[in-house]
């Protein structure tokens, strides 16, 4: 059951084994319990509030978006500040999922889906998808400051490193960087230029994986992946995820059908708040 609600995107597999256990999810009138079993015949209700799921196997919608600096990706703020999800178009049923963050200050490309599950495998550091990012930093790295970004530096949460470090050029006291890393931690991208002494100026995100940030998309703008797109991304996916989905996504779509933390600040304000339910 849990993961029927989380591929319809009511939030991550463990949030939604917390609520079920918490007795927020009720199947049939009486409380869930973690693993049941649910089918098109049930009746589900979250907060008292009956879901219609669908039980049929579809493709996940995944949405790329380009985040102005000045919104936060969060549904609720209590500053009142403008979220990117009002940005986004509206869904017949479940809801946007980010699949990681951008802080306030930071732009750049952002993918959004309506598949739970997909959303934790894109952000788990477990899998390694590559996130770069073209960074402005007040002065010049010296050699010195290069290798040690390369080699790692010892941030409050652990050792962390680029794995692609380019020089992008300078314009008056700034200087350019595109970096490369394989997982995201609050604020990774900034800490670590901190690390070595650097002021990070502006943070652009340009890829998510195999996803570019196109420059023919503006910003404010989204647009939903193409099928090649979303078969692209889920051939990062290991393969017991990607046999969930129907033929022609992902290399194994065609033999059988079996059964958080990001980039600057993905600490649980993309998730989905099932009180609004």
């Amino acid at each position: 059951m849990h993961k029927a609600l989380a591929d319809a995107g009511y939030g991550s597999r463990r949030e939604l084994e917390e609520w079920i256990i918490a007795g927020r999810v009720s199947v049939n009138g009486m409380p869930a319990h973690v693993g049941q079993r649910v089918g098109p015949e049930d009746k589900i209700r979250l907060n008292g509030k009956l879901v219609q799921l669908k039980f049929g196997l579809r493709a996940p919608r995944v949405l790329v978006y380009h985040k102005p600096e000045g919104e936060i990706v969060s549904k609720d703020d209590p500053e009142g500040r403008p979220s990117v999800f009002a940005k986004l178009p509206r869904l017949k049923s479940g809801r946007w999922i980010s699949i990681g963050r951008l802080d306030f200050n930071s732009c750049g490309l952002l993918l959004f889906t309506n598949d739970g599950s997909l959303a934790n495998r894109m952000m788990h550091p477990r899998y390694e998808i590559e996130r770069e990012y073209a960074v402005r930093v007040l002065g010049e790295a010296t050699p010195e400051m290069l290798e040690r970004l390369r080699k790692g530096v010892e941030l409050e949460d652990g050792l962390a490193s680029f794995s692609l470090i380019l020089d992008g050029g300078g314009e008056g006291a700034n200087h350019w960087y595109r970096v490369v890393l394989s997982e995201g931690r609050n604020r990774e991208v900034r800490r670590m230029f901190e690390a070595v002494g650097l002021m990070v100026s502006r943070l652009m995100r340009v890829r998510y994986g195999p996803v570019h940030l196109s420059p023919r998309l503006k910003r404010g703008q989204c647009r939903d992946l193409e099928p090649g797109e979303v078969q692209e991304l889920l051939k990062l996916l290991p393969p017991e995820q990607k046999s969930r989905f129907p033929a022609g996504y992902g290399p194994f779509a065609d033999t059988h059908v079996g059964d958080d933390f990001d980039d600057e600040g993905e600490t649980g304000g993309n998730r989905i708040d099932l009180a609004e339910k």
